[in-house]
């Protein structure tokens, strides 16, 4: 199909909930797309911070193929190797006891909020079933998942949601002493937010949540779908606070591309779930759990998390000294980074991509810089010169 059929064809087929642009890709080499006119495109994007690895990573693609010619799906009935193997590493690399796998992070997030309700009951607490979750706060469009999901024009157009929910300020310790209580199940912050527009949680504010949920029976939900697994330059987001949860989901760049959610557990938040509570037809399944041991095994070394903390250095350095009055301010950690500017990001976006430079937004006036984390410096430098001509043409 040419460019302007598959568009015309997504036109007439699709639901329309996405705006795309007038674009069509085709493949990928590392840190590139190319589209089907065959322009080149760098990409500081990854898919919403999934393709850690890049695009065809030749280890991950012969993972793939050698699986996909072994075994696919048998569902979650019966023993797969890829499935074990991956839980013991994200066990022994982690706080967490156990291992829930699904597909997405909405789905992990999902899990997170059933679990830590049937812990609460198994405890013999019925009516601790409140949640409490954080301004800016962005966990998945499910409906468990949309509920402590702070931006109303998200959540509007589908209340009633799920009910217990209540929002604090992010950030706000003193607010979230005032929202958390005896009746308070979990609570759930992401260390670092992504949609929210890439705003760090500070250390005194995740130690005080430590403290409230062990004063009040509640568990602590670290969502790293989109922060975790090496994204920082830390394996976990939390690492770098000396913070431990009780949950934590992960999703986005586990396996690479192709579609995973896990929610790693406790041994006590383990307990209280039984054959039946739980269950995912697709998920973990061989093929996308044999990708995540090639990103996991390749991003967890420590010499590559020490690349992609030097690098991350190395891009908000070259961010923080653009001359232009359109920067508010450069936030972030890692490579994960966002740019607050005085106007709307669109225009920058729009332009950037016309000149061969792939860019997201983190709300309206954020641009959200999320790379794959094999970005070299040589890349960094082409794309903060892209985004330099961009704001001073005024987009």
């Amino acid at each position: 199909m040419k460019t302007e059929e598959v568009i015309q064809a997504e036109a007439n087929y699709v639901v329309q909930t996405y705006v795309r642009p007038p674009l069509v890709f085709e493949r990928g080499a590392g840190m590139y797309l190319f589209d089907s006119d065959g322009r080149r495109y760098l990409d500081f994007a990854a898919g919403i911070a999934v393709t850690a690895l890049g695009h065809s990573d030749p280890e991950w693609a012969q993972a793939v193929a050698d699986q996909a010619g072994k075994l696919v799906h048998v569902s979650n009935l019966y023993h797969t190797a890829p499935q074990a193997a991956l839980a013991e590493r994200l066990v022994t690399h982690s706080f967490a006891d156990r291992v829930f796998f699904c597909n997405s992070g909405a789905e992990a997030n999902e899990a997170a909020i059933k679990f830590a309700r049937k812990y609460a009951q198994a405890a013999g607490a019925g009516a601790k079933t409140q949640i409490v979750a954080f301004s800016g706060g962005f966990h998945g469009r499910t409906v468990g998942a949309l509920s402590v999901t702070h931006k109303a024009q998200y959540r509007e157009p589908f209340a009633p949601l799920m009910p217990g929910v209540t929002f604090a300020p992010f950030n706000d310790a003193d607010a979230a002493a005032a929202a958390i209580n005896d009746a308070t199940c979990a609570v759930i912050v992401e260390p670092v937010q992504g949609e929210g527009g890439v705003r760090p949680a500070t250390a005194e504010f995740l130690q005080a949540l430590r403290a409230l949920c062990n004063r009040h029976g509640a568990l602590l939900i670290f969502d790293e779908v989109q922060c975790g697994l090496g994204r920082t330059g830390r394996l976990w987001a939390h690492q770098a606070y000396g913070v431990i949860p009780d949950i934590m989901t992960l999703a986005k760049p586990l396996a690479g591309g192709l579609p995973i959610g896990a929610t790693l557990v406790t041994q006590a938040v383990a307990a209280a779930l039984q054959p039946g509570d739980h269950g995912s037809t697709f998920a973990a399944g061989p093929l996308v759990c044999r990708a995540a041991q090639v990103v996991f095994d390749r991003v967890s070394r420590p010499e590559f998390l020490a690349q992609v903390r030097a690098n991350g250095a190395y891009l908000r350095h070259r961010l923080e000294t653009l001359e232009s009055e359109a920067i508010v301010e450069v936030r972030g950690a890692g490579l994960l980074l966002g740019v607050e500017l005085a106007t709307a990001v669109a225009p920058i976006i729009t332009a950037a991509r016309a000149q061969g430079l792939i860019l997201i937004n983190a709300g309206t006036d954020v641009l959200r810089i999320a790379p794959p984390l094999i970005v070299g410096r040589a890349e960094i430098d082409a794309a903060v010169d892209i985004l330099a001509t961009c704001l001073a043409a005024g987009a």
